[in-house]
């Protein structure tokens, strides 16, 4: 009797020793390292217009001047009525975009990354970037040439961040234990995290270049796998209102679901009105989009804007 009750309790014990380690495996992160950061959601919003008028007029001009974003498209041939429409409208109004192709295309100029895969090419451009315009820009922003941009309003929504901080901007997702911004609405990243990716990118085991996994991950999330391990983290943009400045959808989507989501409100249920980004253009609408942004006015309605982000002299910005 004695032994069957010592066996049970030596069961029991061996039991709980069983459970309390499968709960702390549990815990440990598979295929990250162990040199990870814990973070929580972050939300990161744009000034509001009262923070723009305290600024004086001498420390607005200079703001226009400071900010200089440069623009990464990435295309492949099969996407040239796009990399037209995106060439002719908003990339005009970066202060110097380059298209970076998988290929060759004798249409247009591009820089040729020399491969199909889209991770390559976003760690190729981003390379090249860096070598070549550290000195020049402070903000770097990549998108897909189904995006459309307003670059202005990206401008606004920087006016009071740092670029000498890790900043990494955008439409933030989660995925599992990962949170990463989608390369749908646009990827921005501070003058720092390119210096930070640009160190990782030579290191194979933090910053492979097929992903280090046996299967294969999307380009923007591979990107935030390597930024965590420099500590640089994502972080969501929203406006004054809380509402998404970078949008992984078009207009006439958010339209259509605010009418059927909010018939009442339908225009003040569907955007922000300071915008930044927009995707799943065609070549049509993305010229609708510059007419509607940079031509159409309301007689009789000024904007008096507190800060004017003027672009370089040498830019054709129309």
């Amino acid at each position: 009797m004695l032994s069957e009750s010592s066996s049970f309790l030596k069961g029991v014990m061996l039991g709980s020793i069983f459970c309390a380690l499968i709960t702390i495996l549990g815990h440990v992160r598979i295929g990250y390292g162990s040199r990870m950061y814990h973070h929580e959601h972050h939300h990161l919003q744009a000034p509001n217009k009262e923070d723009i008028l305290k600024i004086s007029e001498d420390e607005r001009m200079e703001l226009s001047k400071s900010f200089r974003v440069y623009c990464i498209i990435l295309v492949k041939p099969k996407d040239v009525s796009l990399w037209a429409a995106v060439k002719e409208t908003w990339t005009k109004h970066c202060d110097k975009a380059e298209f970076f192709s998988s290929e060759n295309v004798k249409v247009f100029k591009s820089i040729n990354m020399e491969t199909n895969d889209m991770w390559l090419m976003m760690r190729k451009a981003y390379k090249y970037a860096f070598d070549n315009y550290r000195n020049q820009y402070n903000w770097f922003f990549l998108a897909r040439p189904t995006t459309f941009a307003i670059i202005e309003n990206l401008k606004y929504f920087l006016l009071k961040k740092d670029p000498s901080q890790p900043f990494y901007l955008g439409h933030t997702v989660k995925s599992g234990d990962l949170e990463y911004v989608s390369v749908e609405g646009g990827i921005v990243l501070s003058i720092e995290s390119m210096k930070r990716l640009n160190h990782l990118l030579s290191i194979p085991e933090k910053c492979p270049e097929q992903g280090g996994m046996i299967w294969k991950i999307s380009e923007d999330k591979q990107l935030a796998v390597c930024l965590k391990y420099a500590g640089v983290l994502a972080e969501n943009a929203e406006d004054s209102e809380g509402k998404d400045v970078f949008n992984t959808k078009s207009v006439g989507l958010f339209i259509k679901e605010a009418m059927t989501n909010h018939p009442n409100l339908v225009v003040e249920g569907c955007c922000s009105d300071m915008a930044v980004t927009f995707n799943g253009l065609t070549p049509n609408q993305m010229h609708v989009m510059m007419y509607g942004v940079y031509r159409l006015r309301a007689f009789g309605h000024v904007f008096n804007d507190a800060l004017v982000f003027l672009p370089p002299n040498v830019s054709d910005n129309d």
